[in-house]
């Protein structure tokens, strides 16, 4: 990717409704994110009736609602896909969407999405993974929760079903939501991409938006978080998402980072060549000296500005023959 790939993740913050969903897509473009992805999942294929949820869910759902309940809630039927797809088109960004069950990716893959984003909850599911993978198409894969030799089970179950390994993006992540900063273990990341030898970035789920600027420092190109339109907001994820404002300053923070990274190569930029002659100096006169006199440390200094013999040539200098007269501070 020739730029970090911004993924804002409005998942299930449109609480069910198409027109928070537009307005999620509103605030995203706005900001200057790269594609805004959410979440497509049939409930009763996703969770068992009985199953509880999230420590972190509890605190922003009603604790007497199952999961099942809180999720069915949040579900998008095909027309809801169809028409958030055609308002992206209209705003010139990409949608994305991750799939939970057989059905959501048999339907995304029907809808043409380009990249499929395998959540960190199913790296270990062999039949989704294989799923994915027969399809041939981008993937960016999740690895919260996961350890080294799951990320490789993983990769090898999407590459032999038909996945090209260029063609994946690995992002370390933690899932906890917010992540405390003594888990995010960003190093790990790095880890990841030599290992495998993989394109690397980051699914945040911290508070705030410095360790996505420090994961494109560390090469990141990807990156992905959740926004929403009010922390405030009845739902599993408002609380652990980034507000407009948060949104906007974490892409213009990337973009920042991301051409101040620049070749690697190092030299004298444009802007500052110019510089060059005020700030570094030349060898100079130190006092009146008349042709014919020895140029020696007595008579020689280095001064501002520096469009005269460089001082690094001070030892050829010295010694040699005065073959003019100087005034004092003159360029020899």
């Amino acid at each position: 990717m020739s730029k970090v790939f911004i993924i804002a993740e409005a998942g299930v913050n449109h609480n069910g409704s198409v027109e928070l969903a537009k307005k999620l897509i509103d605030v995203a473009v706005e900001a200057g994110v790269d594609a805004v992805k959410f979440q497509t999942f049939k409930a009763e294929k996703l969770v068992s009736k009985n199953a509880g949820k999230a420590d972190y869910q509890k605190e922003t759902t009603d604790k007497k609602e199952s999961q099942f309940d809180m999720i069915k809630k949040l579900e998008l039927d095909l027309d809801t896909h169809k028409e958030l797809i055609a308002y992206c088109k209209t705003k010139n960004t990409m949608f994305l969407s991750t799939p939970f069950d057989h059905d959501s990716i048999e339907l995304l893959d029907d809808l043409g999405l380009e990249i499929f984003k395998i959540p960190s909850g199913e790296i270990t599911n062999l039949p989704y993974l294989r799923h994915i993978g027969k399809l041939a198409k981008k993937v960016i894969l999740s690895t919260g929760m996961a350890d080294m030799g799951e990320i490789e089970d993983a990769l090898d179950v999407l590459i032999n079903a038909g996945t090209k390994k260029e063609n994946i993006t690995i992002l370390h992540a933690n899932t906890m939501y917010p992540t405390p900063m003594e888990d995010v273990n960003l190093r790990a990341m790095v880890t990841i991409g030599k290992t495998f030898d993989i394109a690397f970035g980051y699914s945040d789920h911290t508070l705030g938006i410095e360790v996505d600027i420090a994961a494109v420092a560390m090469g990141a190109v990807c990156i992905e978080k959740h926004f929403t339109l009010d922390k405030t907001m009845q739902g599993p994820d408002h609380k652990a998402s980034l507000e407009p404002d948060e949104l906007k300053a974490m892409v213009k923070a990337i973009r920042n980072i991301e051409l101040s990274l620049g070749s690697g190569i190092k030299k004298p930029s444009k802007s500052e060549t110019p510089n060059m002659q005020i700030a570094r100096k030349s060898i100079v006169a130190k006092v009146t000296i008349k042709k014919g006199e020895i140029l020696s440390e007595e008579n020689l200094a280095v001064k501002r500005p520096g469009n005269g013999i460089n001082p690094m040539r001070w030892d050829e200098i010295i010694g040699t023959i005065a073959t003019k007269d100087y005034g004092e501070d003159e360029m020899i």
